[in-house]
């Protein structure tokens, strides 16, 4: 089974949406492999942004989007988790103090640059230096945008990642939930856990009642994203219990799953990262322990039809 995406879509353009007076998300379609969703908040004297982009062409055009908001300088920016489409744009804030859990700083000191990921399609990535944060917390941290209070919070255990961060506005009940939620994407675990995403969204995302939700890729939407996405990490629970049992590999098990109501996700190919993920925790291994990212990623491109992943950042 190949990937849903379309070959060479039209995408359209960025959006600027204000999802309450002075908060802003920034959203990128189509939100597939490497097109993230960032936002940020004004303040007086200066602008707080949640998350960067993947490429040099991207990160300018929302710094150019966020200047058509404010004159202020950015200040603060937050990473809400370590991958390359919300980090590989920091170098680009200049003077901002970039904030983000010990745990993302500590990932990208490990990261590949951009341009050495082979299993997605070539990507024009620009003039890029990975740039950590340099001010980072073990639990959170309480941001002001003016007099508005926003809660920084390592949600607690390996979710999508080792170290995701979300950014909550109580007064507003406005919630930036990383890459925790995908917004008609398909979740994406094998870098953190299927067991933990799912204790999170539970105990932590479900409970703080959020009417506006903007996920890490897709369209803002409201809390029943959060039910979507519990939704099809159980189904791939399910889907690796039984393979697992019946001796598959997550590959086999992958080609042999009907996805049903997650057929028409993008990069319907996460399944197969998924399962491996799955089939970890049911050897096993605990939540966000390592395994091998390679294979699983390779096994991702022959569930593809043996083409590399499709990328349009």
């Amino acid at each position: 089974m190949s990937s849903s995406h379309v070959d060479g879509p039209e995408l359209g353009p960025p959006e600027t949406v204000e999802v309450s007076d002075g908060v802003f998300a920034y959203i990128q379609p189509d939100g597939s492999w490497w097109i993230n969703n960032t936002g940020f908040l004004v303040g007086a004297r200066g602008v707080t942004s949640i998350d960067a982009c993947s490429t040099e062409r991207r990160t300018r055009a929302y710094l150019e989007a966020v200047s058509r908001v404010s004159r202020a300088p950015v200040t603060t920016l937050v990473n809400t988790h370590h991958h390359g489409d919300h980090t590989f744009g920091n170098g680009l804030f200049a003077g901002a103090t970039i904030v983000a859990h010990e745990g993302t700083r500590t990932e990208m000191l490990d990261m590949a640059p951009p341009g050495a990921y082979p299993f997605w399609t070539p990507v024009e990535w620009g003039e890029l230096e990975i740039t950590p944060p340099f001010l980072t917390y073990s639990d959170g941290v309480t941001l002001w945008a003016d007099d508005l209070r926003c809660e920084v919070r390592h949600v607690g255990m390996p979710a999508h990642t080792t170290n995701d961060s979300i950014v909550w506005i109580p007064e507003r009940k406005v919630l930036f939930c990383g890459d925790l939620l995908f917004n008609g994407g398909t979740p994406f675990q094998l870098m953190g856990s299927i067991g933990g995403a799912i204790e999170v969204l539970e105990s932590v995302i479900a409970p703080l009642g959020a009417e506006t939700v903007v996920p890490g890729h897709g369209p803002v939407s409201g809390p029943d994203l959060v039910d979507d996405v519990l939704g099809y990490l159980r189904f791939v629970q399910r889907t690796a219990a039984g393979a697992h049992a019946a001796g598959l590999t997550p590959l086999q098990a992958a080609r042999e799953v009907d996805l049903g109501d997650y057929a028409g996700l993008l990069d319907v190919e996460r399944i197969v990262g998924n399962l491996h993920r799955a089939y970890a925790e049911l050897d096993g291994a605990g939540y966000g322990a390592p395994i091998d990212l390679a294979a699983a990623l390779a096994d991702m491109v022959t569930y593809n039809g043996g083409r590399p992943l499709s990328c349009y950042a």
